[in-house]
């Protein structure tokens, strides 16, 4: 028989609150036809709460060592009491960024975007220096005429 270590609830409409069981990998979450109840889990009170989460570890324990396997949220529980090691964080794929085509496609333009830029700005600086200079020889040829 393959016993798992799952949460069973109980509770109002919108009031949740659950018995953390034993049971028979096959039965129903609220079947009834639980092994043992190992714990409470009142979801209602605040995080930082003791009595948000209450394991009985030593029942927990001979569960663990006969075989039951935890439920991804009662695993959880168990890693907070210090009872298992947390589960490693997968690495997370690069399927969200776009292919190497396309961004270095994006590279190529931001470079020539800036090749314009740095070529525009110089035309500028060079055509404003095109303008103040025949202005500053006529002001010099002005301050002779008048001398």
């Amino acid at each position: 028989m393959a016993t798992v270590i799952r949460l069973a609830r109980f509770g109002a409409k919108k009031r949740p609150y659950y018995h953390i069981v034993v049971t028979d990998s096959r039965n129903a979450r609220n079947s009834g036809n639980v092994l043992e109840v190992v714990g409470k889990y009142n979801p209602m009170l605040a995080k930082t709460d003791e009595k948000r989460v209450v394991l009985k570890i030593e029942e927990l324990k001979a569960w663990l060592a006969k075989g039951a396997k935890p439920s991804d949220r009662v695993y959880k529980f168990m890693v907070n009491a210090g009872l298992a090691t947390a589960k490693p964080v997968p690495v997370q794929t690069k399927k969200n960024l776009p292919s190497e085509k396309t961004q270095q496609k994006a590279k190529d333009k931001a470079e020539k975007l800036a090749k314009i830029a740095e070529e525009k700005a110089a035309a500028e600086a060079a055509a404003k220096a095109a303008t103040d200079a025949p202005a500053e020889s006529s002001e010099n040829a002005d301050a002779s005429e008048n001398a």
